[in-house]
C-alpha cells in the first residue's frame, strides 16, 4: 500500500515547497506564486508542477493582501487607492479584486 504522498512527483513537491515560502515570506498572490513558479526568469517548473504547488499550498489569500498592503502604506506611504491599484495589477501583486479590498477594508 503505497501512501498518496509517495506518488506526488519530487518536482511537484519542491514546487509547493517553494509556494509555501513565496506565500509565508513575501505575502504574495496566487497568481504572483504562480507566475513565479512557471517563469522562465524563475523557477522554471512545469505548469503541472505549480498548478499542484497553489491546489495544496496552505495560504490565506486575503492575510497576504493585507500584509503586502501594509508594507505599502508604511514604505511607500502609498494611498489606500494606489495601494488597491497596486494589489489587482497584472503588473504588480496579481491580488482578486475581491482580497484587494478585504486588505484596504483592514488598513489602519
Amino acid at each position: 500500500e503505497v501512501s498518496t504522498e509517495e506518488k506526488v512527483p519530487t518536482e511537484y513537491k519542491s514546487a509547493l515547497k517553494k509556494a509555501k515560502s513565496y506565500s509565508d515570506t513575501m505575502n504574495m498572490s496566487k497568481a504572483g506564486i504562480y507566475d513565479q513558479l512557471t517563469s522562465e526568469y524563475g523557477e522554471k517548473f512545469t505548469a503541472e508542477a505549480a498548478q499542484y504547488a497553489i491546489d495544496n499550498v496552505e495560504a490565506n489569500w486575503k492575510e497576504n493582501a493585507l500584509k503586502k498592503a501594509q508594507s505599502y502604506q508604511e514604505d511607500m506611504s502609498m494611498s489606500p487607492s494606489a495601494i488597491y491599484d497596486q494589489l489587482i495589477s497584472d503588473y504588480g501583486e496579481k491580488f482578486t479584486e475581491e482580497e484587494a479590498q478585504y486588505a484596504i477594508d483592514n488598513l489602519e
